[in-house]
């Protein structure tokens, strides 16, 4: 799949999956080939834009909205936006394909067990989750749909993130641009 001006790559998975990292790393990538891209990551939406919002199901669906609103916006510019949302319900991974233009993104499903993703617990929301600090948390008390529909799969538990980096890499066909 060749990698298109305008593009957005949609990286999607539990907390602690590795989205934001295989973000990041992708972002530098390309980059690094000259193209001009973006990166929105949830955490970093939820400080500002989203900073309203909530994690009940009304919330969530805003967020990823926003979220899409936004790629759409670099999209039509030519910029490739690289997104990386939990994004766990399949109504909302349709719905950011419905505002942007499915032809357009490129949803990646970062898959990793929630085991290991308890055991990384880089934030500590799990930890809380699991002590009923906090609620609707993905994964925990609140559901994480498989998804039904994607462009393509990694697994952060079998595989190191500059091994993922380079398989997305090769999937986008960057490395012949």
């Amino acid at each position: 799949m060749k990698l298109k001006k305008g593009t957005v790559i949609w990286f999607f998975g539990l907390s602690g999956s590795g989205k934001t990292t295989l973000a990041e790393g992708l972002h530098k990538k390309l980059l690094n080939k000259g193209f001009l891209t973006r990166r929105l990551d949830g955490d970093l939406l939820r400080k500002s834009l989203n900073a309203d919002l909530g994690f009940d199901e009304n919330d969530r669906k805003e967020n990823i909205r926003r979220a899409a609103e936004i790629s759409k916006l670099f999209s039509e510019i030519g910029v490739i936006t690289i997104c990386s949302f939990i994004t766990p319900k399949e109504d909302l991974r349709n719905l950011v394909k419905e505002i942007i233009g499915k032809e357009t993104v490129i949803d990646i499903y970062v898959n990793c067990p929630i085991e290991t993703c308890i055991r990384r617990d880089v934030k500590g929301l799990y930890k809380k989750a699991l002590n009923k600090e906090i609620s609707n948390f993905t994964g925990i008390d609140s559901v994480f749909e498989f998804p039904q529909n994607f462009s393509f799969i990694v697994n952060t538990e079998q595989e190191s993130i500059e091994h993922s980096i380079n398989t997305i890499a090769h999937f986008l066909e960057i490395d012949q641009n």
